[in-house]
């Protein structure tokens, strides 16, 4: 028994670091405040951890962790927590390393895409950043938001073309979108 449970908690702990990163980037982006993002990443973790089991022996259990941390972000948006996606003093927060191929984070100005992405509502901002920045498929997104394919489609569609509404970000968004 001690046995099976230090190899589930390596497990857990592999997990963890392997996918840290981009589940912080995720967080960010739904929350828009570093503090918050490191709150909703425990938060999700520690649900991950006690359900370990299950989750380690699932098809994905990236799209599980997903999917509890969308869930524990919904929960606190109901609660009508205010987010901020923009401090107004970021001086102290560690800044993000873009991933090799994520055109969106190495764009120039990410502060207007930032302030953009906080007017979007919650729906559509959680559908943009699974699509967009996740790259997951729609059906993915579907999953993870607890909704079909086709809520994700027009939610992420309706954020896009807000998004594209602001000047100068255009060029970012369609850099960044694409059709699926």
């Amino acid at each position: 028994m001690g046995e099976r449970k230090d190899a589930r908690d390596e497990q857990f702990q592999s997990f963890v670091i392997g996918r840290w990163p981009r589940l912080m980037r995720t967080a960010f982006l739904l929350t828009g405040e570093q503090h918050a993002a490191e709150d909703l990443v425990q938060t999700t973790l520690e649900k991950v951890f006690v359900a370990w089991r299950k989750v380690g022996a699932a098809d994905d259990p990236e799209a599980y962790v997903r999917r509890v941390m969308i869930n524990a972000h919904a929960r606190r948006h109901r609660r009508r927590l205010k987010e901020f996606l923009a401090p107004k003093d970021d001086s102290g927060l560690v800044r993000e390393v873009p991933d090799a191929g994520d055109r969106i984070a190495q764009a120039d100005d990410r502060s207007a895409l930032l302030k953009a992405l906080a007017q979007l509502p919650p729906r559509q901002r959680e559908a943009v950043v699974l699509r967009y920045w996740e790259d997951l498929t729609e059906t993915q997104a579907a999953r993870a938001m607890g909704c079909s394919a086709g809520t994700v489609k027009s939610n992420a569609a309706k954020g896009i073309a807000k998004l594209r509404a602001i000047p100068g970000l255009a060029d970012m968004v369609t850099q960044g979108g694409r059709n699926r």
